[in-house]
């Protein structure tokens, strides 16, 4: 089960420039200018024939001065010589630089303020210029404006905000500025320029936790929602993908949860209107990540998500059927929905799609759909292999193509697979025990423990065809199982105890199976018993220094081989229960213990091999 952040910091945002009624608004007369003024307007003139930088040397002083004038419309020139420059001249500049245009920014007239604003949003799509204007203390000067019940002071201002929200080392400063709620408002405003940036900026201050909990707080997620229906395709996608990235905390999940009872049905609705790839593709990961919580995998499927679902799906579009497939994984954890899922068609759709060596996290969604539901219990499984879906994971796991996290996934499924009374017979008939015996060789411990753990749960069931394939692959290919069973038991004591749990686990499996021969393969080997041994005394040496414990303290036992696993109530302590001996140790000693324990097992069926073997003689 996962969740998504969705980052979208490439905002485009909208502003506006000073316009003639903003001009009339400002004052009925000019004063006279001054010897500096007249000299700096003269300055700029030449200049502006020639091509120089605004941003530094005498251009900048000439600007510097024009700025910190009290003529009204020498402040203009200043504020629309900056935000001119700015459109085709964007870089990192000085502190000298950016100080005229926040002094621009708190002047009297609004158009200067329009202006000036509108030079710093284009400035702000450079980090380094984001930093410098929250640092200089442009913060205050926009949120003013943003207060502002002119409309293009809000579209400079909040769109300069959406872009200063972009850069992570502004965030917190921006959320603690007392922007969210006016940024709120502003996306309820019935301007669409403002609206957009407003949404926006919002999204912008999603990408962490405490920001995401600091608009809640703010009142944002009942804004956020209205947007979804939004007319305007920008203010629709910011607002699903801030709602996205709030439904990736447990906390934000049980806010919509409580708050929007219609967040489902807007979402699924809306995947039914002609949207850009796009915005589908974020409605699908909003579902995705409400669905790492088993109220809202429910819900999405009983609001009819599966039937809009499908279409995304069998789309030629990559991205729709990878966060379709990542959306179906999450709703496939709940067993309530495994039959509305094969009903609705979805099964021979995610089987195709699991021999895609292009295309590795769509694989690994796919896979781990099925797998899901395969888990499930209570349920005929035959749909599972009219499919074809052994033939697509023998293709997946045979190919040079797989990626390494896929074959990850493909073990997973083989061993859930290997659990289920109709689907492990496949595994053995179609001949998925020789690449699993190669997959204990790929280098990737997780992939070699679900290997491990799928080998030895055929090798339970009993049958002479199991037991025929893995006499026939104990040393081949690449050493077989033998090599594995020997790689993986003397790995080093700082490797993952994991894999060499399940690997004794595996042998103490075979050596009580009823095939002499098998049993005889193990006992007799010198180097498979040398290995058994020192991990049944590194048993005995953690055993001495861990305490002894009744079970009753403990919260919850989970049956695992002949031993149990308990899990303390404080959460730190672990115990291993076997043969009747109660150990409790920390969590880093513990799957030690469980291998030690395990082996001692070993050790004992291979002396009781030895004894029948010397009576027998």
């Amino acid at each position: 089960m996962g969740s998504s952040l969705s980052s979208i910091c490439g905002i485009n945002c909208c502003k506006v420039s000073a316009n003639d009624d903003d001009c009339r608004e400002a004052q009925e007369y000019q004063p006279l200018l001054g010897d500096r003024e007249r000299h700096a307007v003269a300055a700029l003139v030449k200049l502006f024939e020639s091509k120089v930088s605004f941003y530094e040397g005498e251009a900048l002083k000439s600007l510097t001065v024009l700025a910190h004038s009290d003529v009204h419309h020498l402040q203009l020139s200043a504020a629309t010589a900056f935000n001119e420059i700015s459109e085709y001249d964007v870089r990192p500049i000085s502190p000298e630089a950016l100080e005229p245009m926040l002094y621009l920014l708190q002047s009297a007239y609004i158009d200067v303020q329009h202006g000036a604003s509108a030079a710093l949003g284009n400035l702000a799509s450079v980090v380094e210029n984001k930093r410098l204007i929250v640092k200089m203390g442009g913060l205050e000067p926009l949120i003013r404006q943003m207060l502002s019940p002119n409309t293009s002071a809000q579209i400079n201002s909040v769109g300069c905000i959406t872009n200063l929200a972009a850069d992570e080392e502004n965030k917190l400063a921006i959320a603690k500025s007392g922007a969210l709620v006016p940024l709120t408002r502003l996306a309820r405003s019935k301007d669409q320029r403002v609206q957009r940036n407003a949404t926006g900026a919002l999204l912008n201050m999603t990408h962490r936790p405490e920001l995401r909990l600091m608009l809640i707080e703010a009142g944002s997620v009942a804004v956020l929602v209205d947007l979804i229906a939004s007319v305007d395709e920008e203010t629709q996608y910011y607002a699903i993908t801030a709602l996205s990235n709030i439904a990736v905390d447990v906390g934000g999940r049980n806010v919509l949860w409580d708050s929007q009872p219609e967040l489902i049905d807007m979402l699924v609705k809306a995947l039914y209107r002609p949207l850009k790839i796009k915005i589908q593709s974020q409605i699908v990961l909003a579902l995705r990540n409400l669905a790492c919580d088993s109220r809202y995998q429910v819900q999405i499927v009983d609001s009819g998500g599966l039937d809009a679902l499908l279409p995304l799906l069998q789309s030629s579009y990559t991205i729709l059927i990878t966060s379709t497939c990542a959306c179906l994984r999450n709703l496939s954890i709940d067993s309530r929905n495994e039959t509305p899922i094969i009903c609705s068609g979805f099964l021979p759709e995610l089987v195709d799609l699991i021999p895609q060596a292009d295309e590795p996290d769509l694989q690994c969604h796919a896979i781990s759909t099925v797998r899901n539901m395969a888990a499930n219990s209570g349920q005929d499984k035959q749909a599972f292999i009219d499919s074809g879906l052994f033939d697509r994971v023998k293709i997946a796991l045979t190919d040079s193509r797989t990626h390494p996290k896929v074959l990850c996934e493909l073990a997973a499924a083989l061993s859930v697979f290997a659990l289920n009374d109709q689907l492990w017979r496949p595994i053995v008939e179609l001949g998925f025990c020789k690449p699993l015996v190669q997959l204990t060789r790929c280098r990737d411990l997780e992939a070699e423990y679900n290997a491990c753990l799928t080998l030895g749960t055929l090798a339970s069931k009993g049958t002479a065809e199991v037991y025929d394939e893995l006499v026939r692959l104990w040393r081949a290919p690449n050493g077989g199982i033998r090599g594995c069973l020997i790689k993986i038991m003397t790995l080093p004591e700082y490797a993952n105890t994991n894999v060499r749990s399940i690997a004794v686990w595996l042998t103490k499996t075979l050596l009580g199976c009823v095939r002499a021969d098998l049993v005889e393969r193990i006992a007799c080997d010198a180097q498979l018993v040398a290995a058994i041994e020192e991990i049944a005394k590194c048993k005995a040496v953690l055993s001495s220094s861990c305490s002894v414990a009744s079970s009753t303290r403990f919260s919850s036992v989970i049956d695992d081989a002949k031993g149990k696993q308990v899990d303390a109530a404080d959460g730190h302590i672990m115990a291993f229960i076997a043969n009747g001996e109660h150990i409790v140790a920390n969590g880093r000693d513990h799957e030690a213990l469980r291998a030690g324990a395990l082996a001692c097992q070993a050790i004992s069926l291979i002396d009781d091999f030895s004894s029948q073997q010397v009576a027998g003689k």
